[in-house]
């Protein structure tokens, strides 16, 4: 995504965490660069704690897209509000694509008073309990390492934290994909990069089956009116009418060239 189209978006998404003056440490041009800079990059295997306070290996999820949302829980309206829209976004990207489709994670990044009990109490607080949804806690250097994988930077200030709203797709293999800005998540922004990586790439089982993926991926379109993701027949039809006139031309020809021999 060009910077220049990330950047207005960016300058209404970015909001500080707090409201006090944003910490000298903490600079928003500096916050994207950093963040684009993750696109692309690896994230390695963490070991985090889940609500119940087990260990979580990050790894356990490989294998589909994943969504990272960083909040603190002792903010108390920019990370809420954070939490709630992605809420419903993911519910529409499940009714779109499948629960079991991609993952999602709510990390913690205030490690001294983010532990899995407040996550479980944030998580509780907002009614998520989607299987594929978990609110993870961990120590200083996980969640320093991670935030940095990701292009995630967060300062203390006098009120809380001053750190970028941002929410990070990765790819099945736990590399960034795509990161999101804003306190609106509009659906389309987690659905459309969550339907290229879960259609858009040949899977093991075979050919035909990434073929089908990408029918459907062409004809699993956003109707703003419903704010729902819907199968367009109309398109799935021009497709079929595209391939049978194909097929004839192709007839055509193959008849022509046999009957010149």
């Amino acid at each position: 995504m060009p910077l220049r189209t990330i950047i207005p978006s960016f300058l209404l998404g970015v909001l500080v965490a707090g409201t006090a003056a944003v910490a000298a440490d903490y600079d928003r041009d500096d916050a994207l660069a950093t963040s684009q800079g993750a696109i692309g990059r690896a994230v390695t295997n963490r070991t985090l704690r889940d609500i119940d306070g087990q260990s979580f290996e990050l790894d356990n999820l490989r294998g589909k897209p994943l969504v990272i949302s960083m909040i603190y829980t002792s903010c108390h309206h920019v990370c809420p509000t954070i939490t709630k829209n992605l809420g419903s976004a993911v519910e529409i990207a499940s009714e779109a694509l499948g629960e079991d489709a991609f993952s999602v994670v709510t990390i913690g990044f205030d490690w001294a008073v983010d532990t899995p009990d407040r996550m479980r109490l944030y998580a509780s607080e907002r009614r998520i309990d989607a299987p594929n949804w978990h609110f993870l806690a961990g120590d200083p250097d996980s969640i320093t390492a991670l935030s940095e994988d990701i292009g995630f930077l967060f300062y203390a200030s006098a009120k809380g934290f001053d750190h970028l709203t941002q929410t990070t797709v990765l790819d099945a293999d736990g590399v960034v994909y795509r990161q999101i800005y804003g306190v609106d998540i509009d659906p389309p922004s987690l659905v459309e990069p969550l339907k290229e990586l879960v259609f858009d790439t040949p899977r093991q089982a075979g050919l035909l089956e990434h073929w089908l993926d990408t029918f459907r991926l062409f004809c699993t379109v956003y109707d703003p009116n419903s704010g729902r993701y819907t199968f367009d027949y109309s398109i799935a039809m021009t497709i079929f009418v595209g391939i049978l006139c194909l097929a004839a031309i192709a007839t055509f020809i193959i008849r022509e060239w046999r009957h010149a021999r």
